[in-house]
């Protein structure tokens, strides 16, 4: 009989727990939502002018970077904001622009955590723009053209006729010049590109020259 008694006692103990575990619903996870503010302009609307969008995205639900960000922007609510990208890995410099009022690349910079901060995002400093964080590169690539920023060799040749070879003192040489992926991000930087960049080359220029 105490048996009996033990195991009708245990098993409504067992029901009154299921009972208040179901009944328990745990609270809503609160989202961490970003606020980015993002620079917007589109030449194909007449009389259109620069103005700052802003959007609000979901941390939880996006990747670390600000580039991973600014292609949820584009996907998910507003497929309308132009910029460029590619490699996302820090090696091709299609993503530069200005974030937080610091030139950089967008796939390595990460997004501050502080759900208070808000990001700013505009194109390069001092360039003209193509739309919205897209600068016109057309005058940087002009300058780096210029210096004719590839090997030569101060005697002529028969090119094609045998293999070229490099010693590795050789290459050795070029090492803290061919790391530069071109991005203008330096050169944006530049007070004196600023205002003198039909004369100077900028430092991104010169370090290829």
């Amino acid at each position: 009989m105490a048996s009996l008694r033990s195991k009708t006692t245990i098993t409504r103990l067992a029901t009154a727990l299921t009972r208040s575990k179901s009944a328990f619903v745990a609270p809503a996870a609160v989202p961490r939502e970003k606020t980015f503010q993002i620079y917007r302009w589109d030449p194909e609307k007449p009389g259109d002018k620069p103005s700052m969008a802003t959007y609000k995205v979901n941390l939880d639900e996006c990747g670390p970077m600000v580039l991973d960000a600014l292609m949820k922007i584009k996907n998910e609510l507003d497929p309308t904001l132009t910029f460029r990208r590619s490699c996302r890995e820090g090696i091709c410099g299609s993503c530069s622009m200005n974030i937080g009022g610091t030139n950089t690349l967008a796939c390595i910079s990460r997004i501050d955590p502080d759900t208070s901060k808000t990001i700013k995002i505009y194109p390069l400093p001092h360039m003209y723009v193509v739309k919205d964080l897209v600068p016109d590169m057309t005058h940087f690539f002009e300058q780096y053209a210029s210096v004719q920023p590839w090997l030569q060799r101060e005697t002529e040749i028969d090119y094609g006729k045998e293999q070229l070879q490099q010693s590795p003192e050789e290459r050795k040489k070029l090492d803290g010049l061919y790391e530069c992926i071109l991005c203008a991000c330096c050169s944006t930087s530049c007070p004196s590109y600023w205002w003198n960049s039909d004369k100077y080359l900028g430092p991104a220029v010169l370090l290829q020259s």
